[in-house]
């Protein structure tokens, strides 16, 4: 199904309706008290309202209300739940955001939300119903496995997302980066290889990226409106439909017949491309939050416990301004998403997809950790700048100290070489001085902790 023109429509309108609404959501946040307070790990200081969510959830029921509308696209609906089950898991998200967002839920209630949404997902057909096997071939997996790692899916899905909502744009600008990744590919399935069955996890991908277009400009530093668990918790949940009703749908071995081949739309490790490409794309919000979840329980804390060692808050640290940061996020995820895509469109050797992999690995590594960088740790002064620095400010012993004129002392040498030798003294001062607090500086630096700035 070639409907590049239809795409575009309800992607458009899907932005501008979420585009629309939010300054009216806005409105509302503040007239019922919905505002974002100011933390010590948050970069404002000045309360901002949020449920950006219910305008996203706006954008989705239009984009979907077009798409079933346009003759291309509403042959997607026709015997299938997947209207009925975004609109259901997304609007009962919604509510446990909004609740969130207002009042306060502990993660426990929210938890159960999230469960449930992914539930109701598994309803309308959405399953991971197969994994791929170390030898080849595929595991099929019992009713009750495919329900069980599809809900573990979506929950993660979730809060990495809600995780990574940390720097203004950043959350919305990743997941539609993210889907339309997704888009790009699953249109290529169904263009090329002429699968239909993938138009559901096109359209689902690309109806999340009209709702992140439209909502970015309200969201970008300095953001009017935030998404609040509201909006993060449905960004997740949609960005985690679009792999797993693709899952459901897909025969990974039409991705290796002869036509697939002549279309050129292939890779040759179809098995394990359909499990690669989103975990490829959702490879920033997954490692945060893989992280944040080891960090926290060993330090003896909660895994939901809030804390300012998030990877932008590390770009933060480290000299990044709040637009750098986000714009070098923007990049990687990029990065990640667009080379797998590129692969898994183009026959490829295993040899260059681990190579350009592992490659965009380290480097997030190495832009992430600051204490990877061994370039750096070689310019930064030790405790030996501060001792050197203190000793600049003591009398050398041994050296008597001038209590009186002597020879060549700016008393004995008259009136003018006395003011001459004065000034000269002074700048020596001041340069001693100077020395004095830079290798305090410098040392400070050096011992401050990556989270302290």
């Amino acid at each position: 199904m070639n409907a590049v023109r239809e795409y575009l429509v309800t992607v458009l309108i899907t932005a501008a309706v979420t585009y629309l609404l939010t300054p009216l959501v806005r409105r509302g946040a503040m007239a019922v008290g919905a505002m974002h307070a100011g933390r010590d790990r948050d970069v404002h200081v000045e309360p901002v309202p949020l449920l950006g969510g219910l305008a996203m959830y706006g954008g989705l029921v239009a984009g979907l209300l077009v798409a079933g509308q346009i003759k291309p696209l509403r042959d997607v609906f026709v015997g299938s739940r997947m209207s009925s089950g975004l609109l259901l898991a997304g609007g009962l998200i919604v509510v446990v955001g909004f609740v969130d967002d207002r009042w306060g839920l502990n993660p426990a209630s929210k938890l159960a939300g999230q469960v449930a949404a992914g539930a109701v997902l598994v309803w309308s057909g959405a399953q991971v119903v197969w994994l791929p096997e170390p030898g080849g071939g595929t595991l099929i997996l019992t009713q009750d496995q495919a329900t069980a790692l599809t809900i573990l899916v979506v929950v993660a899905t979730i809060n990495a997302v809600n995780f990574i909502d940390g720097l203004d744009g950043l959350a919305v600008g990743i997941v539609g980066i993210g889907a339309t990744a997704f888009f790009l590919y699953y249109y290529t399935l169904t263009k090329r290889l002429g699968l239909d069955e993938q138009t559901g996890p096109a359209l689902a991908s690309a109806v999340l990226a009209g709702i992140c277009i439209g909502f970015v400009p309200h969201n970008s530093f300095p953001a009017r409106i935030f998404m609040g668990d509201t909006g993060a918790m449905l960004l997740g949940l949609l960005l985690a439909y679009a792999p797993i009703s693709s899952i459901a749908s897909l025969d990974y071995q039409t991705l290796t017949t002869p036509a697939a081949y002549r279309g050129g739309a292939v890779n040759r490790f179809a098995e394990i491309l359909p499990l690669l490409l989103p975990a490829a794309i959702l490879v920033i919000p997954y490692s945060d939050l893989l992280l944040a979840v080891i960090r926290r329980t060993r330090a003896g804390k909660s895994p939901f416990a809030p804390d300012r060692k998030h990877l932008h808050h590390r770009l933060l640290d480290i000299g990044h301004s709040h637009r750098s940061s986000v714009l070098i996020m923007y990049l990687w995820a990029t990065l990640f998403s667009g080379t797998v895509v590129w692969l898994s469109i183009v026959r490829t050797q295993l040899f260059v997809l681990a190579v350009a992999t592992l490659a965009a690995v380290l480097t997030l590594l190495l832009m992430s950790m600051p204490r990877l960088r061994w370039w750096d740790r070689r310019r930064q002064p030790g405790p030996r700048a501060q001792h050197a620095g203190h000793q600049l400010a003591r009398p050398q012993p041994g050296r008597p100290q001038a209590s009186g004129p002597q020879a060549g002392s700016p008393r004995a040498a008259g009136p003018k070489a006395a003011a001459g030798a004065q000034a000269a003294g002074s700048a020596q001062a001041a340069a001693a001085g100077a020395q004095v607090a830079g290798a305090q500086v410098a040392a400070a630096r050096a011992a401050r902790a990556p989270g302290d700035r």
